[in-house]
């Protein structure tokens, strides 16, 4: 972060549940190092909150919001501001994970941990330090159980795409590549599947396969977490 780190470690809470935001200052008021600031239900209306104006250390982050806000779009708009970011959820999706991974969270933890690894956590987290669980490794680096497959970013974007429902043509036009790139990527992205041991011969299938290994949204489920 841009500026010095305070004895005590100020932080701000993006949830949607009351009774989350009430477990989580409970977990932390006992503690003299962390203080929970402020805390709202999105993040523009966290960084609009008068104690944001003073500075956070750390905002603890769920990745549902009912603002229809992405993961990735919160933690970059949150470090764009210099303040870290530790993503606090019950959801056991991997897309979502991904996401906010990519864009830059120190750690990922469930909701259902024990206090003491909670208030652990946020002061590590407080302080700049990453916080590595085994979940976050598991959503990042995809299902153990599955072979990787060694695609290249931009295998990575026309999958994507095309397994999302695109056409070739659209994703060509996407991408800027040519109709028969696109083409010769979807080839050899079905061939590495395949060999991967993992065989893909239908868009169907592709789009399983994107799912498995975290690059398309699990399907979403009636619940929020």
């Amino acid at each position: 972060m841009d500026h010095e780190r305070r004895s005590v470690a100020r932080v701000g809470l993006v949830e949607d549940h009351e009774s989350v935001a009430i477990g989580l200052a409970a977990m932390l008021g006992p503690e003299a190092d962390l203080d929970l600031v402020a805390t709202a239900d999105s993040v523009a209306g966290l960084l609009a909150h008068p104690e944001a104006s003073n500075g956070l250390d750390l905002v603890v982050l769920d990745l549902r919001l009912p603002d229809g806000s992405t993961p990735g779009d919160n933690v970059t708009a949150l470090r764009e501001r210099g303040i870290e970011v530790l993503v606090f959820t019950g959801a056991d999706n991997a897309f979502l994970v991904r996401s906010a991974a990519k864009a830059g969270v120190l750690g990922v933890l469930r909701k259902s941990e024990g206090v003491a690894t909670v208030v652990d956590a946020v002061r590590k987290a407080a302080s700049g330090e990453q916080v590595v669980t085994t979940d976050w490794a598991a959503a990042i680096d995809g299902d153990p159980q599955l072979s990787a497959v060694g695609l290249s970013p931009r295998q990575e974007e026309v999958l994507m795409l095309y397994a999302s429902g695109e056409k070739a043509s659209r994703v060509a036009r996407l991408t800027g590549l040519s109709e028969q790139t696109v083409n010769d990527y979807l080839g050899r992205i079905r061939q590495k599947y395949a060999d991967a041991g993992r065989p893909a011969p239908t868009k169907t299938d592709l789009y399983k396969r994107a799912v498995e290994d975290g690059w398309l949204p699990v399907p979403e489920r009636n619940h929020r977490g």
